[in-house]
């Protein structure tokens, strides 16, 4: 006799049901069925004939959910249920069988480990095509020089290669953490059962081995109210997503009238409804825009799961959505960018032309002191006295006469004239790291390295 003896509330129903966005787990839930199936052989719960049963039964329903031609049902709650109800009607009774040793909170575990993992794996696919094109870009554009900027302020020149490369190392990173994401989600969860174990003795560690986990969760409990992969996913997507967004600023600013440094790509810019001469960055402000997004689908599940007792609650329902629409966005995103990347022109001129102001080279005029044997922060006033000066009198830092250079600091000579010719600012930037032609042409090889060893 059942439980219950009133049907479910249409309203409960439409809050309750997942299958709307839970039925992308579909191929996941098969491959898993089909390893719980041999599982259920090997503990002697089927015998050969009913493992074919259900096996050709796996592969009629995965024909059908790949065709379109699936028969959902209205009263199909999820995808897990609705995949064990075709099964049993093409297979047999033997198709109630599927569910032994398994609960769906286990099951639901497991899917949407198996789905973040290979998420993870197409992140970092993806980063690398980014790290390609932006590899190739810096070294093309590695002599090329602009202004480099602290508070949007004219700070130091640098060379447009050395700039990209901040871009390639700051997504570098992000495959990192997507890696780690991965192996988070290594762990299958499936053998727990609702929370407490089972009742059947099933190779876990083999059906472990079938879909690619690395281990099996060791805590029951813990492995079907742990989504901290789903979690580390959603963390490294947020962090990856808000440096899109800030490269998809600058070269929104980049390609101002104002800045001119360059002409976004054509394919990935939109014009103006009613101005013709527009043309506009659209998928640079995008992804800008994509950012907030993800990081909200990282707040939801922190949400969802903060203060929720172990084990299992209904709440988890809500993993699915932010999870789903994260993952979907960023990978938008990063074929943006992949693709926006090689279309992008760089006005030299322009860039040299800005970086060619004598204030950049403040620092280089403080550190020529520096090395006559003035303290950094004595020479760091004396400058700011030249620049206030130059301000002033409404002329270049070079203008300021010999005669007057003394009463600044007896320090300063004819030297201070070869500081601010602009061809030395890059190259007195020495340090690992740095702007210098050789600094840059270490970096580009140990970037091209790192990049290797992700392929």
């Amino acid at each position: 006799m059942p439980r219950f003896e009133q049907e479910p509330d249409p309203v409960f129903w439409e809050l309750n049901a997942s299958l709307e966005f839970d039925r992308r787990l579909a191929p996941y839930d098969v491959r898993q069925s089909r390893a719980h199936a041999r599982a259920l052989r090997t503990a002697g719960v089927l015998d050969d004939a009913e493992l074919d049963a259900l096996l050709a039964g796996l592969d009629a329903v995965e024909a059908e959910l790949e065709s379109g031609e699936f028969p959902f049902e209205a009263a199909d709650e999820d995808i897990h249920m609705a995949i064990e109800r075709r099964l049993t009607e093409v297979a047999g009774r033997v198709g109630g069988k599927i569910h032994t040793g398994r609960s769906r909170n286990d099951q639901v575990a497991t899917d949407l480990a198996m789905f973040t993992a290979d998420r993870a794996a197409v992140a970092r696919e993806l980063l690398a095509e980014c790290l390609q094109q932006i590899l190739e870009l810096a070294g093309e554009h590695r002599e090329a020089r602009l202004p480099g900027y602290t508070h949007l302020q004219r700070a130091q020149p640098v060379s447009l290669g050395h700039h990209l490369l901040a871009w390639f190392w700051m997504l570098r990173r992000d495959v990192d953490r997507f890696a780690s994401a991965g192996a988070a989600a290594g762990a299958m969860p499936l053998g727990s059962g609702a929370l407490a174990g089972l009742n059947w003795q099933l190779d876990r560690g083999a059906v472990a081995a079938e879909l690619g986990f690395e281990s099996v969760v060791e805590n029951s409990i813990d492995g079907v109210s742990n989504r901290d992969f789903a979690l580390d996913y959603l963390s490294a997507a947020a962090v990856c997503a808000t440096h899109l967004s800030r490269i998809g600023a600058e070269i929104v600013l980049w390609s101002t009238s104002e800045f001119g440094f360059c002409r976004p790509a054509e394919e990935f810019s939109s014009g103006s409804s009613i101005m013709p001469q527009k043309m506009n960055p659209d998928a640079a402000e995008l992804l800008r825009a994509k950012a907030p997004r993800v990081v909200a689908a990282l707040t939801t599940l922190t949400g969802v799961i903060h203060g929720l007792p172990l084990a299992y609650s209904k709440d988890l329902q809500e993993d699915k959505e932010p999870l789903f629409d994260a993952a979907d966005t960023l990978e938008l995103s990063l074929r943006a960018l992949a693709g926006m990347l090689p279309g992008i022109e760089f006005d030299h001129e322009r860039m040299a032309a800005a970086a060619a102001d004598e204030m950049v080279a403040a620092t280089d005029v403080a550190d020529l002191l520096v090395r006559r044997g003035l303290p950094f922060r004595e020479a760091h006033a004396v400058v700011g006295g030249l620049v206030r000066h130059a301000v002033d009198e409404g002329i270049d830092l070079s203008a300021i006469p010999p005669s007057e250079l003394a009463g600044f600091s007896e320090l300063l000579d004819e030297e201070y004239y070869e500081v601010l010719g602009e061809g030395s600012w890059l190259d007195s930037k020495v340090s690992r790291g740095g702007t210098s032609a050789a600094a840059v042409a270490e970096q580009l090889r140990l970037a091209e390295a790192s990049l290797a060893g992700l392929r």
